[in-house]
Formats: C-alpha cells, sequence, structure tokens
C-alpha cells in the first residue's frame, strides 16, 4: 500500500489550493512567522535608534536595510530552518527570537542581541503579527476578490435593469420587479458589508506580561513607556490598545469575522436565488468546453458553482462565529485557548474566498432567459389584482367612488385563481370608478407593472 500520510488533508491545500493561493503569503504558518521576525525587527531598531536603553549604539541604515530584507526575502530554508530550532525550543516565538539574534551575528551586530525580544512576552509579537497577516489577508486578498465578486453582481444589474421579471413571494406570483432590481438588493447589502471590511479597525497592544509595563519600568524607569508602545504599534500601521491584560483582547476579530460572515450570508442569499432562478429557466447555464455535468445523463448542466459556494460559506461562517465567539474569553489575564483558534483563521477566510471564487466564475456562467420571464408573466395576470384595487381605493379616498371594499372584490376574483387579460378588461369597464383610473389600469400588464424598479436599480448602486 502506498504511503498518503504527506498528502494535504484540507481541500484548501489540496483541490481548491489554487483558488486559495494568495491566502498562504500572510495566514500560514510561514507567513505568520514572518510577521513576527518583522515585529521583532521593527522593536530592535525603535530601541536601538530612539537610544531607549542608552546604549549609544544605533543601526545605520545600511544595516537597517539589511535587517528588513530578511522579511523580505523571507524563503522556504529560512522556514526550515526556523522549524528546526522550534524543534528543540518547543516554543515558535523562541525559535523566531533565536533567528534574529542570528541574523544580527551575520550583519556583524550582535551587541544588540539583548535587544531581540527586550521587555516582551510572546503574545506581544503574536497580537501584533496576527494582526498584520489578517489586515493584509483581507485588504491584499480578500477584499480585492470580494469587490470583483459586487461589481460582476453590478454589471448584471445593470444588464438587466428593464428586464421585467414575476416576484415571488412564499414562492407565490407576485407584484412583478426586474431582474436587475433584485440583482441590485445585493448589490447594495453587499457594499454595505464590504465598507464594514474596509474601514475595519486592527488593534494590537505591547505592553509586556499582564498589560503592565512592569518589566520595562524595572528596566529603564525614565522612559515613557506608554507612549513608547503606541508609536511602536502606530508605526505598524494598527491600532493602539492600551488597555489589556497579558493578551490583546480579540475584541477587533471578532467584530471583523462577524462582518465578514454577514457577507457570507448575504452571498449565501444570492447564491440560493440564482440557483433558484436557474431552476424556473429564468437563467440559462452557459456550457463550459469539455464539462460533464451528470456521469449518466449528458443533457444536465449543475449549478455547482453556486452550490459549492453555498457549502463553503457555511464552512466559513462555522469557523468565523467559532472565532467570534472564543477568542473574547480569555480566563483572567490568559489562558491559550486564543492560540490553537487562531490558527484556523487562514481556514476560515479560505473557504470564503472559494466561495466568492465559485459564485464570481458562476455569474459569468449564465444568460437571462428572456422568453422564460415573458411566458411566466403572460400566465399570471392576477398579479394586478394589487394594482386595481389601490386604485379603487384611492378612487374612493378621492370621492371618486362608492365601492365599499375593495380588497374584498378582488380576492373574489382573484385568490388562488388564474385569470386572463380579457377577464380583466371586462371587470375593470364594469367599476364606479373615473375614466381616467380606468384607463390606466387598461394599460397595465404584468409586464410593465414594476413601477420605479428600473430606477431603484440604476440610483442607489
Amino acid at each position: 500500500m502506498s504511503n498518503l500520510s504527506n498528502q494535504p488533508l484540507s481541500p484548501l491545500d489540496g483541490r481548491y489550493q489554487g483558488a486559495v493561493a494568495e491566502l498562504g503569503l500572510h495566514l500560514s504558518e510561514a507567513g505568520l512567522n514572518r510577521a513576527r521576525i518583522n515585529v521583532e525587527i521593527e522593536w530592535l531598531i525603535h530601541l536601538a535608534n530612539r537610544n531607549l536603553l542608552k546604549n549609544d549604539a544605533p543601526l545605520d541604515l545600511t544595516e537597517i536595510e539589511r535587517l528588513r530584507s530578511v522579511v523580505t526575502n523571507f524563503s522556504d530554508d529560512d522556514v526550515a530552518k526556523l522549524a528546526a530550532t522550534e524543534a528543540v525550543t518547543k516554543h515558535d516565538v523562541k525559535a523566531v527570537e533565536y533567528f534574529v539574534r542570528d541574523k544580527l551575528a551575520e550583519i556583524g551586530r550582535a551587541d544588540l542581541s539583548e535587544l531581540t525580544h527586550f521587555a516582551c512576552t510572546s503574545e506581544d509579537i503574536n497580537n501584533l503579527s496576527y494582526a498584520i497577516t489578517v489586515r493584509d489577508s483581507i485588504k491584499q486578498v480578500w477584499l480585492p476578490r470580494a469587490e470583483k465578486l459586487v461589481a460582476k453582481i453590478a454589471e448584471l444589474s445593470e444588464q438587466y435593469r428593464d428586464v421585467a421579471m414575476l416576484s415571488r413571494t412564499h414562492g407565490q406570483p407576485a407584484t412583478p420587479s426586474t431582474m436587475g432590481k433584485e440583482l441590485a438588493v445585493f448589490v447594495y447589502r453587499l457594499r454595505r458589508q464590504l465598507a464594514r471590511i474596509e474601514n475595519a479597525d486592527y488593534l494590537g497592544k505591547f505592553s509586556g506580561a499582564t498589560g503592565t509595563f512592569s518589566a520595562h519600568v524595572v528596566a529603564a524607569p525614565n522612559v515613557d513607556w506608554a507612549k513608547e508602545s503606541k508609536d511602536f504599534v502606530e508605526s505598524l500601521g494598527l491600532t493602539w490598545n492600551p488597555l489589556t491584560t497579558q493578551i490583546e483582547s480579540h475584541d477587533w476579530q471578532a467584530e471583523l469575522y462577524s462582518a465578514i460572515a454577514l457577507f457570507n450570508r448575504i452571498l449565501h442569499n444570492l447564491c440560493t436565488d440564482v440557483w433558484t432562478y436557474i431552476s424556473l429557466a429564468f437563467f440559462k447555464q452557459i456550457p463550459q468546453p469539455g464539462a460533464t455535468g451528470s456521469s449518466t445523463m449528458p443533457h444536465k448542466i449543475n449549478p455547482i458553482r453556486f452550490e459549492n459556494a453555498e457549502s463553503n460559506l457555511e464552512l466559513s461562517n462555522a469557523l468565523l462565529d467559532s472565532l467570534s465567539a472564543t477568542l473574547v474569553t480569555s480566563r483572567m489575564q490568559r489562558d491559550l485557548t486564543d492560540s490553537s483558534s487562531q490558527r484556523n483563521i487562514g481556514v476560515a477566510i479560505g473557504h470564503s474566498l472559494l466561495a466568492i471564487d465559485n459564485a464570481t466564475r458562476g455569474l459569468g456562467e449564465i444568460e437571462l432567459n428572456k422568453s422564460v420571464l415573458d411566458a411566466d408573466l403572460s400566465e399570471n395576470w392576477e398579479v394586478l389584482g394589487e394594482a386595481i384595487q389601490t386604485v379603487i381605493r384611492a378612487e374612493v379616498a378621492a370621492g371618486r367612488s362608492s365601492i365599499s371594499d375593495p380588497y374584498q372584490l378582488l380576492k373574489e376574483l382573484t385568490r388562488g385563481k388564474r385569470i386572463g387579460h380579457d377577464e380583466l378588461v371586462t371587470f375593470v369597464n364594469g367599476l364606479d370608478i373615473s375614466d381616467e383610473a380606468k384607463d390606466r389600469l387598461l394599460a397595465l400588464k404584468p409586464h410593465n407593472y414594476t413601477g420605479i424598479a428600473a430606477e431603484l436599480a440604476k440610483t442607489f448602486i
């Protein structure tokens, strides 16, 4: 039997790796370690070049550039070296510290070795590293893909803005809309969540073992350590959190993951709607060369992009909801529940990204079947009952009609029945309403009973 022990366990690292590979630059173990090295090096530079410990040994520009190149040139060999060190230290952050010390020696600045990881607890490094990697993965990978998806929905909304369709409320024929307006609803909803995600805060702490700067103050009592912490955290492009225990409280993560989860849920709703429109033949699927829909039924084109997206959105939200609930609680000043949980951030974001990819591709493989929409509207003249009874009410209110119960009148005519154009014409002509109102109703048909749907789609997205 062949040895399969080295095969990827997660489909994100196997079957779907191509769709989520960019996330690995940030949310993999290697991406986390690169961020840790970045934080350690920047703290070292901060300490040395502000002379906070009065060692009078600043790093010159060449030395700083060489140290920062360790981050930009982080390689597979570096990953292997860190792994070998961690196998001895049994501690991932300590392995990073030793790695940075070695790099200092390589540039001839071993005299600064004790500034490496100075006054830091592991969480000082980790919380900033997670904030950096999550921020960069969202801003550089997830958001551009999500924006591309929403742009595709907006494109279809514009294309189908004026195309009337019979609505379904409770699965039953209802007041017509346009396909463009219905898609515009999702554009509007998704963009609201994108705005929240784009404006998310990424907080960081840098205050020692219990958030009190105790070791800092003992080592250098004359330094304003709170100010130095704030300056350092903000220099990394993060928002400073001044009040924490040993760990940053992770509230920003819960807020962010909740916003992404809501985006996912709205996208899930879009996928189920488009799937349903496909099942009603409102949308035709465009055959893809070489693709097989069913292993036994050659005619089939299955809406697999939307089904795949649904599944991955659900998996993503299961993890995002768990992270949001778990990360905001830590027993007293520290426990390690967050450590294992945060290692799954990439998995949660990865399933969302995979769903976004599938939904985007799926929307590019459908086209509107206008003849089906027209036929559906033509078979459901009874939906004009709403318009007729509302016009009668307006006529009664204006003193132009004496009809006593317009709603009941139309209910008796239309409820649970199929009626046609001729029947409605006869009915309208027999009403006690003004000729002007009759003319408006006689001009109506399901195809033009869409209100300002097209204008709404144009104006608000």
